[in-house]
């Protein structure tokens, strides 16, 4: 029996892959996920009971400061002094440590009052800042 000879030229490559491997194992990943998808889908069927409870209100205290075009501040729709802003935030921030600051600044206001109003929440306790913008 000879393995190959001198007479030929190279061997030629095979021209059809057998699949049949990937085919067993593909069928049988088949039927195992055939088998165990309505085990996972199985629930205890429990009758709950009723009852009435008030609805849990887990969101902090929201501070809405605006400055208009003129520089005039707002604290919650209400005008507020720019010096009254320090002890405004201190007192917002002892009642609850979790206040938002929610700012609308008019795009015509000086930058230095914004600035200003920022400084004087973070100093306060006031850490979380939120910048509010019109939608286009």
């Amino acid at each position: 029996m000879a393995f190959g000879s001198f007479n030929q030229g190279p061997a030629a490559p095979m021209a059809e892959p057998n699949t049949t491997p990937l085919v067993d194992v593909m069928l049988v990943l088949l039927v195992v996920f055939i088998i165990t998808t309505p085990l996972l889908t199985n629930a205890v069927k429990v009758d709950l009971p009723r009852a009435q409870a008030a609805e849990h209100q887990d969101k902090p205290e929201q501070i809405r400061l605006v400055v208009n075009a003129a520089g005039k501040l707002f604290w919650n729709d209400k005008p507020v002094a720019e010096t009254d802003l320090p002890a405004r935030f201190a007192a917002a921030s002892a009642a609850n440590p979790e206040v938002e600051l929610h700012l609308s600044a008019d795009k015509a206001v000086r930058y230095e009052t914004v600035a200003k109003a920022l400084a004087a929440a973070q100093k306060n306790g006031v850490g979380k800042i939120g910048f509010v913008t019109a939608a286009q």
